[in-house]
């Protein structure tokens, strides 16, 4: 019997042979070859003066000095403190290396250019991002607060709110996959993907040998994963397999043999749009792990939104914007431009938005900060990352002080370590303010949700750490008044009750490598 849904499976699934890659096919590679060069780079850059021996003396002279200058500059500059404080205490402590670094970062021609190719698509499609004011001024009467947040959006996003969109919640990356795929198959026109990851096996597959009909059928297929993936997941031809299929694929940055800082500017957005008619954004890439089909930190606890109606105009803009940075003759009017059409009406107010590092507006945490401080009975939160800058976790404490019930639902088994002893330096002062801190006993949660008051919500990709909020490219859809919420909000709490709650007792018996790695990993969190 388990051999026939074996073969059943086999069938249902597409592996591209190329893309299966050992361990020594990795470091003989191309992966290994960039890692080696990396290296070289780091050792000529960082140890190379030492054949200047004889003018150290003067050379060390002209770095604090020049140490001092950046100093200035960077308390000039407008930063988040504790990106200054980390930069200062980098190039004071460490004069040449410090100092080096921070020019390194801040005069990388790549990044700029990106940054400059971004603006551009957002200014030539502003026009497909007006807001409706019929619906500003509704969401006005039922809320100021939100009306102002929506303001806010569409000044900095630009991202509009809709209505007329019904939104559908997932709690597990299992249910989401399945109903991923009964949408995959409804396609007619076109198919965008925009994913972090990307990785063969059993879910792949089966989503690629749906994609493959698809493309037989005439179905335009568009595909983008994170430049990450070629480092251990896929090969960096991959997507010449997929052409081959009929499907167009991009890398987006994908990491060559040469140093840069644009590489810490990731896309992490997680985009299905099918049709222009369907929209899925959560925390879920395409691995095994996401829908427990590979065990990777005990039971993965990831969720998805998807949409139906005209919000879904909002991913398609972000998917095409980011798609077209390297087009010369970019094509929006086909899928952007609005048709008179009839869409059934719903409840409720939705806007999926995105956030990008390179525009010095911090979109992310600005949604998540608006939400915590308006809320008047309860602040909900899943997080697999809680590493928190200043402005975070004072309104965290003082939603909690205010007599707001904060929630905060965290991994007991972690993925990183590391990320997992910084967000335990945090347990101490918030739950001294009336914090509740959970973590989930069955494994990892990687989910990213915000719900409060019954009345708002947020399901997307935005942890709650300084890549998410600082140097990730970004998304989520945010929710008001929509029947869905109510779904969300059982989920947390049903979710709270397969979790343990964190006392400061539980925290003292934390060992003591692990507050000491925590303590000195802070100093460096904010760039991390």
């Amino acid at each position: 019997m388990s051999e026939r849904i074996k073969e059943e499976e086999k069938d249902k699934i597409l592996i591209l042979e190329k893309g299966k890659r050992g361990f020594w096919q990795i470091v003989f590679g191309r992966t290994g070859v960039i890692l080696v060069s990396l290296l070289l780079q780091f050792v000529l850059l960082f140890f190379g003066f030492g054949r200047l021996g004889q003018y150290i003396p003067y050379l060390y002279s002209g770095y604090m000095l020049v140490s001092l200058i950046l100093v200035v500059y960077i308390l000039n500059k407008p930063k988040n403190p504790a990106v200054q404080i980390t930069w200062i205490v980098l190039i004071m402590s460490l004069p040449v290396v410090g100092g080096m670094l921070y020019l390194f970062v801040e005069l990388q021609i790549g990044h700029r250019f990106l940054h400059w190719r971004l603006q551009e698509q957002i200014k030539e499609t502003k026009e497909f991002a007006r807001q409706k004011a019929y619906i500003l001024d509704k969401i006005d009467r039922k809320n100021k607060g939100v009306g102002n947040l929506v303001r806010y959006m569409n000044q900095y996003g630009p991202f509009p709110i809709y209505e007329n969109t019904h939104v559908t919640y997932f709690p597990l990356g299992d249910i989401a996959f399945e109903e991923i795929l009964v949408q995959l198959e409804k396609a007619e026109k076109y198919i965008f993907l925009e994913f972090f990851i990307v990785n063969e096996g059993y879910m792949w597959g089966r989503v690629l040998k749906i994609l493959e009909e698809k493309v037989k059928q005439g179905v335009e297929v568009r595909v983008m994963y994170d430049g990450t993936c070629t480092l251990m997941n896929l090969p960096w031809r991959y997507p010449e397999d997929l052409k081959k299929l009929g499907i167009k694929c991009k890398i987006f940055s994908p990491i060559q043999p040469i140093l840069s800082t644009h590489y810490n500017n990731r896309d992490h957005r997680k985009i299905l749009v099918i049709d222009g008619k369907v929209g899925f954004t959560g925390g879920i890439n395409f691995a095994d792990e996401y829908i427990n089909r590979k065990v990777r930190f005990g039971h993965w606890k990831d969720t998805a939104v998807m949409l139906e109606g005209a919000a879904v105009e909002n991913f398609m803009l972000m998917f095409l914007q980011m798609w077209n940075i390297n087009e010369n003759k970019p094509d929006y009017v086909r899928f952007l431009e609005k048709k008179n059409r009839e869409l059934e009406r719903k409840e409720g107010f939705v806007m999926p938005y995105g956030d990008s590092p390179l525009d010095n507006e911090n979109v992310g945490e600005m949604v998540y900060l608006d939400m915590i401080s308006r809320a008047q009975r309860y602040v909900h939160i899943m997080t697999p990352y809680l590493i928190l800058d200043y402005e975070m976790l004072t309104a965290i404490k003082f939603a909690a002080k205010r007599g707001v019930e904060v929630v905060i639902i965290l991994p007991h088994v972690p993925d990183k370590k590391y990320a997992f002893a910084l967000a335990r330096q945090h347990y101490p002062e918030l739950i001294q303010c009336g914090v509740k801190i959970y973590e989930y006993t069955p494994g990892f949660v990687h989910a990213k949700v915000v719900v409060c008051d019954d009345q708002e919500a947020v399901v997307g990709t935005i942890n709650f750490d300084y890549r998410s909020l600082y140097l990730h490219f970004e998304c989520g859809t945010y929710m008001f008044q929509c029947p869905v919420i109510k779904d969300i909000e059982q989920d947390i709490e049903e979710t709270m009750h397969r979790c343990h709650r964190i006392t400061l007792g539980d925290y003292k018996k934390t060992s003591f490598f692990m507050k000491l790695m925590g303590k000195l990993l802070k100093i460096i969190a904010p760039l991390m």
